[in-house]
């Protein structure tokens, strides 16, 4: 699943890849590069240290003796403590050797304390336990297969991960399950993501990700071994209903920082810093109802951005970007909308771009989500013709980008910061014309008239300062502030426009 960029009047989507001009899991030093950002979770460097002596009733376990933390999990009952001495942990050789949790178990490790795969076990931490935890301790070398993931392999839901080091893994760090907490870690310069949260059957809910270090990850590079698979980033969500994201430091990685895809709904995305991720910041996917609101977006999207730019591409790539995604009061959650506002983007490839694929939609070829349909309608294969032409499945049948207040923002560009003279000052709302397939209802302009003036899509009261332009209804329609402000887009109310200021 990839972002869906549609050549206008073409049957096909255009999948895009990714492209690094530096190691992936090299981790900067300095703090955001400016005033603006808020406090970051800088905690790679300077990791919390675990109790230097075994908690009263816990278990020891010997780095000296390998598969000891397995052994020992197994021999042990239920709501046990092991305390991990200081050294380096190993697994048996056996690739499938792993630590199977009882439910309530706890992990902590000492100063120093590693667990570490050699590059030959899959998993660390798998099996259904609930509420396990994870604290203080540094998990690295393992080789989990593509798209699978070293700790919580099985996605159980309840477990606690504080203080942990999860790094330089294959596949995912960590998967997530449902009411999973994921505090001060560092996840770092895993294969494909620091984390994927994707559990088979019922979605995962409840999920928090707290003051978190998220840097360099997707070192394997999987778009360009695996072109359009949208399987990268530093966090990807799939199908969440309910998570808070806040305090944390997104930075480095390559390709998306956080991509929520398809069906997640009632994000609280608030507080982080997003920051020289080489593709979007954030991108939000047929999904629905968010706030997104005082995160610092800093330098994001430069290596992708200029890569398409350099091919000619005139789509708006964006720092910020919601595809198909929107406010439905039907839907459940602490918002009916997607509301974006007290953030400040600077220096970024692009701002905002609010997008709807006018092919895509339950049942379309062009559904790069196979086998999704949108939360309103419950059986797919009522999305065909003849019914979708007609109301309720109309509306029902295709993820709209509709209900997004963008107001109370701050948007700085100076282009010489980004090296760029055209295509990185994009703010958008747009659509292409629809054409596929042949039995499509939403051919022709249907889907760009109604997402730029019919689908209370809405900016207002921001501040830009640099040479911004506007794209609206097709990517064919660049305006300057007072046609985006004049009729019939009417955007940008009570906004202030610094043209020549840059930085």
């Amino acid at each position: 699943m990839w972002r869906n960029w549609a050549l206008l009047a073409a049957p096909a989507v255009l999948a895009t890849g990714c492209s690094s001009t530096s190691d992936a899991g090299t981790e900067p030093t300095a703090a955001p590069s400016t005033s603006a950002a808020r406090s970051v979770a800088r905690v790679c460097t300077k990791p919390a240290a675990g109790p230097e002596q075994a908690p009263a009733g816990a278990v020891t376990v010997d780095p000296a003796v390998v598969g000891d933390l397995a052994a020992k999990t197994k021999s042990s009952p239920p709501n046990t403590t092991f305390w991990l001495k200081p050294g380096t942990h190993k697994l048996e050789s056996d690739r499938y050797a792993q630590v199977v949790p009882k439910e309530g178990d706890s992990y902590l490790g000492a100063p120093g304390a590693v667990l570490d795969g050699r590059k030959t076990n899959q998993y660390a931490f798998s099996g259904a336990a609930r509420n396990v935890s994870l604290r203080y301790l540094t998990v690295q070398g393992f080789v989990a297969p593509q798209n699978e993931g070293v700790v919580n392999h099985d996605s159980a839901d309840g477990w606690v991960i504080e203080h942990a080091t999860i790094q330089r893994n294959s596949g995912a760090g960590l998967m997530a399950g449902a009411r999973q907490q994921v505090r001060a870690s560092c996840l770092r310069s895993n294969g494909q993501y620091g984390m994927n949260a994707y559990k088979t059957g019922d979605p995962v809910s409840g999920l928090v990700l707290e003051g978190n270090e998220i840097v360099g990850n997707n070192t394997d590079d999987w778009e360009r071994r695996q072109e359009g698979c949208g399987c990268t980033g530093g966090v990807k969500f799939w199908a969440v209903n309910g998570a808070d994201v806040r305090g944390n430091w997104v930075h480095d990685n390559r390709g998306t920082g956080l991509w929520a895809d398809t069906n997640n709904n009632d994000f609280r995305i608030e507080d982080n810093v997003l920051e020289a991720n080489d593709g979007a910041a954030l991108i939000y996917e047929t999904s629905y109802n968010a706030v997104i609101r005082n995160n610092t977006f800093l330098r994001n999207n430069w290596v992708e951005g200029r890569k398409y730019a350099d091919r000619g591409d005139t789509f708006p790539f964006s720092t910020v970007y919601l595809s198909e995604s929107g406010g439905e009061p039907r839907i459940r959650a602490r918002t009916d909308k997607i509301e974006i506002y007290g953030n400040v983007l600077e220096n970024n490839w692009s701002g905002i771009t609010l997008w709807e694929n006018a092919d895509r939609f339950c049942n379309s070829p062009a559904n790069t989500s196979s086998g999704d349909c949108t939360l309103l309608v419950r059986h797919t294969d009522r999305c065909a013709r003849p019914t979708i032409a007609s109301a309720p499945l109309y509306a029902d049948c295709r993820w709209k980008t509709q209900r997004v207040d963008i107001h109370h923002n701050r948007f700085v560009l100076d282009k010489s910061v980004v090296k760029c003279t055209t295509k990185c000052d994009r703010m958008a709302l747009l659509a292409n014309y629809g054409t596929y397939p042949d039995w499509s209802p939403y051919q022709g302009e249907r889907v760009a008239e109604a997402i730029t003036l019919k689908q209370d899509n809405r900016w207002h009261d921001n501040v830009y300062v640099g040479p911004w332009k506007f794209v609206a209804h097709d990517p064919s329609r660049i305006l300057d502030s007072g046609q985006w402000q004049g009729t019939p887009y009417q955007q940008d109310a009570g906004s202030t426009f610094a043209p020549q200021g840059g930085g």
